[in-house]
């Protein structure tokens, strides 16, 4: 890409367009720059084959039914975009697009333990032959049926309430590799949850992708017995027990640098055991607060909070609106040599090196009051709590707050005034949260727009209606829609990836003093639109503006 700008190819702005908006595969930003700029793919790859030195190739004319197989992992040359093409003299010839990728050839030549050598070719063509070669999991099942999977017997099938049986690792081969087949497809399509779902006559797996569930997979239903017994051996669960839910964690490596776990959790249904695979990836933690999708003003205000040297800083939203990435970054930020952070969790979902995280466990007594009780004897300086449910939290996680210590939490509230309202109906005194309380960030998710996104033709009065203002109608800007029909990248649905919309409301003398007064929600909220803070549906709006998302994304996620 450097050179490509060096030659005046492409403009610096198209180049940070194309980073910032990169297509699907392992070479996504290259990929989105040459499309972005409309530029001959087979002219790129000879310009990296000029300036790198290696020979360039013509992909149209392989034959992949010939391709050698076993050089090299297929879900590295998939993940990587690496195609190995032949073996000569001791070398192996892999097809890439980018041949400055030494790091990667690296991982390739340790992984196949033979020396690499690169072959340039087009970008599209490579990551269209990648994806041929890498059959779905539907087309992989699609030619088995069960008697190829297992030696079924009919009377295991047939007996629901008999234990699965012990299998040997070759009768067992064709499930292990269908499930890590799931799990590597849904960490290259971000999903957020995998859904093993058992019926009477079929079999259901569904990935949760940017929120929205969407089947992937209808294996044989004989099987459900076998990728639940698999699944639970993977997350040391008891396999011969099938009547009581169950938890656990499968962690991934997929390589030196990078690692994914899975929280599992069994549940017991009519027609079997239903399994949810919850992924957590580490990385999610680390990607800074410029990711989090504040506005300047927003983010300026939270920085200031949790730099400040006590105090409650308080997160809320619904289940899954992403409140723990946001308390993993903050707590990133803080993380420095001459800090002693602590937290209780349930579950502890991201392992961060150089914090102490407790597991809550309520079945030995290990509950949130009592992790704090025993964080106030261990010399903390930040304390993080990853929900306040009862009181006795709430006047543990107050009195840490006062006494010079800085305390972050999470609780379940619509917006950031309403969580004043909560804890104070809850049973904490008003002076309490007065003095302790310093800010609240509420936030939601939205689907972001694909790249592939269009002009949206709204009425003004349909923007007024929504909130926008007569000065907002007055400026420049365009509202985008999803395209009907979607693209490849977006699997047909027009959105990729989501966006969070925040509210973030610091308590204020004036705010203070209506808490002691015990005021209301709506009272307290009047106060902040007063303070100049923006509410969720005008952080919706300005994401709208700016072409993020859509606007009726922005309406059903803040029509509360």
């Amino acid at each position: 890409m450097r050179a490509l700008g060096e030659l005046q190819w492409v403009t610096d702005a198209q180049i940070q367009e194309a980073l910032a908006h990169p297509e699907e595969g392992p070479f996504g930003a290259l990929l989105a720059l040459i499309r972005r700029a409309n530029l001959a793919e087979r002219a790129v790859a000879q310009l990296a084959g000029e300036r790198f030195g290696v020979p360039v190739l013509d992909l149209a004319a392989v034959d992949l039914n010939v391709l050698p197989k076993g050089l090299i992992d297929a879900d590295l040359a998939y993940r990587h975009g690496v195609l190995p093409l032949a073996q000569r003299k001791g070398k192996v010839e892999v097809a890439v697009a980018d041949p400055s990728q030494v790091e990667l050839l690296d991982a390739v030549r340790f992984q196949g333990g033979r020396p690499v050598e690169a072959i340039a070719v087009p970008a599209e063509t490579l990551w269209q032959t990648l994806s041929t070669l890498n059959r779905s999991v539907n087309e992989s099942l699609a030619a088995l049926t069960p008697d190829d999977l297992f030696d079924f017997s009919a009377e295991i099938v047939a007996e629901a309430e008999t234990p699965p049986p012990v299998v040997t690792e070759v009768e067992d081969a064709p499930v292990v590799k269908f499930i890590h087949k799931i799990l590597f497809d849904a960490i290259n399509e971000g999903a957020s949850d995998i859904h093993f779902e058992p019926f009477e006559k079929h079999y259901r797996i569904r990935y949760r992708t940017d929120g929205e569930l969407r089947e992937v997979s209808r294996p044989p239903v004989a099987i459900k017995d076998k990728i639940a017994a698999r699944i639970k051996i993977m997350a040391r669960l008891d396999i011969s027990e099938r009547r009581l839910p169950q938890d656990g964690r499968i962690k991934l490596v997929l390589n030196q640098q990078k690692a994914i776990d899975f929280r599992v959790s069994t549940l017991p249904t009519l027609w079997g055991e239903k399994i949810v695979m919850r992924l957590l990836d580490p990385a999610a933690a680390m990607l800074g607060i410029d990711a989090l999708g504040y506005e300047p003003e927003q983010k300026e205000a939270l920085l200031a909070a949790i730099h400040r040297p006590y105090g409650m800083i308080l997160v809320t939203g619904p289940t899954g609106s992403g409140k723990t990435v946001t308390l993993y970054t903050c707590l990133g930020l803080l993380n420095q040599p001459n800090v002693n952070i602590s937290t209780a969790e349930d579950p502890v979902e991201i392992n961060l090196p150089g914090i102490n995280q407790v597991q809550i466990n309520e079945k030995t007594g290990l509950t949130f009051a009592a992790a704090l009780r025993a964080f106030l004897r261990q010399d903390p300086d930040i304390i993080m709590v990853g929900e306040i449910r009862d009181l006795e939290t709430a006047e543990i996680a107050v009195k840490a707050a006062q006494t010079g210590h800085l305390v972050l939490s999470t609780l379940h509230t619509n917006n950031a005034p309403s969580t004043l309202d909560r804890l104070r109906l809850m049973g904490v005194a008003p002076f309490n949260i007065a003095s302790s309380v310093i800010l609240i960030t509420a936030q939601r998710l939205v689907r972001r727009l694909c790249t592939c996104k269009i002009p949206a033709e709204h009425t003004p009065a349909e923007l007024l209606a929504a909130g926008f203002t007569e000065s907002d109608l007055d400026e420049k800007w365009v509202a985008y829609l999803p395209r009907p029909g979607g693209c490849s990248r977006c699997h047909g649905s027009g959105y990729k990836g989501r966006v969070a919309l925040h509210e973030v409301l610091p308590i204020t003398d004036a705010l203070r003093a209506l808490i002691v007064a015990n005021a209301n929600a709506l009272e307290l909220e009047a106060q902040a639109r007063r303070d100049g803070v923006i509410n969720l549906r005008r952080a919706g709006l300005l994401k709208v503006k700016a072409g993020i998302t859509s606007l009726a994304e922005v309406i059903a996620a803040t029509n509360d």
